[in-house]
């Protein structure tokens, strides 16, 4: 029996590994938001992506899943496609099925690549997208063909309109595309690298980095670079600027849609100012390359950290280091080594596409991005009031734990044949990561799989009609918006997002959608008083004011002075607690979510709403016992 291609082989069982811990609804943090978006065709946070936005509503329209499933499962096929893409470029550079199947396996199953495969994320189409780009220019290397050197270029620009993340993979194809068995192609390496800059001028709106990019191609007709006839010199560079300007227009779209204003609008890219704001990210502050936002050891050691976390995650579910988890993770540290040497002496040119992948998928991610400490590292010299990122952020840094996976696979079926053990055994060796990262991976448990939509349910359905409800930031709205974009749930409640009332044009759109003008432009004095006159606009008109129990005590109190606890909202109001409605909501919370706890996890959302649906149930015991104050810590009442 002919054994199946290392690549389809690899793809097929990756597809079917995400597809049994594939989330089966909405998940907490941006998926919520991306699958609104797809769905409305609109416009999410900055940069906007908006080629994942359309890839995804029309996937879901020709899947016959749930809308959410059908958006979850398109992460995990662009993941499955980048393990396919990994296997038959190793199989090319070893000549050897075992070690590609391998390699693929093992990049697959890093559990940060796995997690973003199984939820409606955008990382995970970057993945496919940055590995589509290292096949063609791998393509381009080995046929010199011009038209593969174009859809290398085509690949990249479309970094612009999917993800920036994805140019991470950039100069490994560029790599790919230059070395050949006949030299180096410094006329294919001008043509590219002036497309990498150009796309990357294009995704920060930046002029002179465009005017750079094209001055790169168009030094590729120089005739000292090579032989080439007249009319390609000058056709090469021509088509990839075209073919560049093609890809980057995709951005166009949320111009289109903007104008239409769809129900995810995020930055309102309605002119072209606007548009070059949400593309370039001018909303969030981006930080230079120095000063460093953290010492450089500590942002050193949070790789670490996040390496850790790669291929043993269920030994050990917690930031800090574990003995089985850390010892596995020295094992695959090892097995990299060994398969990186091997793969020197075996094929320097893929050797060379692996090791620049895993050095800009690391270093060169950590210097650029410059980010401050994650919020769970500890290290001597940090302040303990320092700044931190809002979520742990290993996600930034896929393509090098991908690189580093593909050489503990190969290492793992060269250590198996020194030993006089079957390749099957390497391979085996390769996959333990299946087993050993798929309990914390899973998004099929109980409490994950329900969490968020009924988080969300809650909401909506304790905030009376047309009333206005206050959250407090993107695990409260995006799995709100999802409710009443996808499922339809309670459209007449009016949602204001504390952190988004720092923008003018969320301010706008409040105005302009639901009535509640708020302050104007220049009587903005920061989001809590913007909130206090939304809150002000509302009772004027006569609808309630509610506030999600996530929202601080301070926060609440400058919306109005006394609050009524009712379900997991507070109604603005006299009163201490509306315990008959409260009693109701225990019961529902009883009845919709199991009485299990959460899994351990190193990100503790799901846990931590778990925990605050028990609030109806804790309200309704401090009301019986008359002792509020049990509800300060969980429940946010004081």
């Amino acid at each position: 029996m002919k054994r199946p291609d290392a690549a389809i082989a690899s793809a097929v069982v990756l597809f079917a590994v995400y597809g049994l811990t594939l989330a089966p609804d909405v998940t907490f943090w941006d998926a919520g938001e991306f699958i609104s978006a797809a769905h409305a065709l609109g416009v999410p946070h900055p940069p906007g992506t908006p080629l994942f936005i359309l890839l995804a509503n029309t996937w879901a329209k020709f899947v016959p899943l749930s809308w959410a499933a059908a958006t979850n499962l398109l992460s995990a096929a662009a993941t499955a496609l980048a393990a396919g893409i990994t296997a038959r470029l190793v199989h090319r550079g070893t000549n050897s099925w075992a070690m590609a199947f391998a390699a693929a396996i093992a990049a697959g199953t890093m559990s940060t690549a796995w997690s973003s495969a199984t939820e409606t994320e955008v990382y995970a189409a970057s993945l496919g997208l940055g590995m589509l780009a290292i096949w063609a220019g791998d393509r381009a290397g080995r046929s010199g063909e011009p038209r593969w050197t174009l859809l290398t270029a085509y690949c990249i620009a479309l970094a612009v309109p999917l993800h920036l993340s994805a140019l991470v993979a950039a100069p490994v194809a560029i790599v790919l595309a230059t070395v050949s068995a006949d030299g180096p192609r410094w006329r294919t390496a001008l043509l590219l690298t002036g497309a990498l800059v150009l796309a990357m001028g294009a995704g920060r709106v930046s002029l002179w980095l465009v005017v750079i990019g094209a001055v790169i191609v168009a030094a590729s007709s120089a005739p000292k670079l090579g032989r080439a006839t007249a009319a390609s010199r000058v056709v090469m560079p021509l088509a990839t600027i075209v073919i560049v300007a093609a890809g980057c227009s995709v951005v166009m779209f949320m111009l289109v849609r903007a104008g239409l204003d769809p129900v995810i609008n995020q930055g309102n890219p309605d002119t072209l100012e606007r548009l070059a704001v949400v593309v370039s990210r001018r909303q969030y502050p981006v930080a230079p390359l120095w000063p460093r936002m953290a010492p450089v050891w500590v942002q050193i050691a949070n790789l670490g950290q996040y390496a850790d976390w790669q291929v043993a995650l269920s030994t050990g579910p917690t930031v800090l280091p574990s003995l089985l988890r850390t010892s596995a993770t020295a094992l695959f540290v090892w097995l990299g080594f060994v398969g990186g040497s091997w793969h020197w002496h075996a094929d320097r040119r893929t050797w060379m596409a692996v090791a620049a992948l895993l050095l800009c998928g690391t270093l060169g991610v950590l210097a650029y991005l410059n980010l401050h400490a994650g919020p769970s590292i500890g290290f001597p010299g940090l302040a303990a009031d320092a700044q931190r990122e809002a979520r742990e952020r290993d996600y930034f840094f896929v393509f090098g734990f991908w690189a580093w996976g593909i050489w503990a696979g190969i290492g793992a079926v060269v250590l198996a044949r020194q030993w006089s053990r079957p390749a099957w055994a390497g391979v085996l060796v390769a996959a333990l990561p299946i087993v050993l990262n798929w309990g914390a991976v899973t998004r099929r448990g109980a409490a994950e799989s329900l969490v968020p939509r009924r988080w969300a349910e809650a909401l909506l359905e304790s905030t009376p009609p047309r009333g206005v409800l206050f959250v407090s930031g993107d695990n409260d709205t995006y799995p709100v918006w999802y409710a009443q974009e996808v499922l339809g749930l309670r459209r007449d409640v009016a949602v204001v997002t504390l952190p988004l009332l720092a923008t003018r044009w969320y301010r706008a759109e409040l105005s302009r959608r639901h009535g509640l003008p708020g302050p104007g432009p220049d009587e903005y004095q920061g989001r809590l008083s913007a909130a206090a006159v939304i809150a002000d606009d509302a009772r004027r008109q006569g609808r309630a004011v509610v506030a999600s129990v996530t929202l601080l005590p301070d926060e609440r109190q400058r919306l109005a002075p006394t609050w009524n606890a009712a379900g997991v909202v507070y109604r603005a109001g006299a009163g201490d607690v509306d315990t008959a409605l409260t009693i109701r909501w225990a019961a529902w919370v009883e009845r919709e979510l199991p009485i299990a706890s959460t899994k351990p996890a190193i990100d503790p959302v799901t846990s931590w709403f778990r925990g605050l649906m028990e609030c109806p149930r804790l309200m309704t015991e401090a009301a019986r016992a008359r002792d509020l104050s049990r509800l300060d810590s969980t429940c946010n009442y004081r």
